[in-house]
């Protein structure tokens, strides 16, 4: 039994196919898609790790201020755990001290953040010490 050429092309019914073209356009679409989401996913990971730096910076500096290390000593403490390009504050209210960290968000310009994160520390010349 031979087959001929239009019968091996024939779909059900014997009639041929005509979708060979939808798998083309629809992997053009899709494809793309697919590659701006897992680029969207991979930005909003590096943000949220430069954020979680941003806070373990600023607890660092904290700590550090609280010991009554010097400012400097403070600020390069703060600065090891910061994201690259942070900005570290330094400020004292009463017997609290406050470090903030600011920093960039890593990624491309359009999609810039500034992060930040505070923490607050009670310096420890007023721990134990009657009001």
């Amino acid at each position: 039994m031979c087959r001929s050429e239009t019968g091996a092309r024939a779909g059900r019914g014997g009639h041929a196919r005509a979708d060979g073209g939808y798998v083309t356009a629809e992997a053009a679409v899709v494809v793309p898609t697919l590659v701006l989401f897992t680029m969207a996913l991979v930005w909003a990971l590096m943000a949220t790790s430069a954020q979680i730096q941003c806070v373990d910076a600023a607890r660092a500096g904290a700590r550090a201020v609280a010991r009554q290390e010097p400012q400097g000593a403070s600020v390069a403490a703060a600065r090891q755990a910061a994201p690259r390009g942070a900005v570290v504050m330094i400020g004292r209210e009463g017997d609290q001290v406050r470090v903030a960290v600011e920093a960039p968000a890593p990624g491309l310009g359009g999609l810039s953040l500034r992060l930040r994160a505070e923490a607050v520390a009670l310096a420890e010349e007023t721990v134990g010490v009657a009001a």
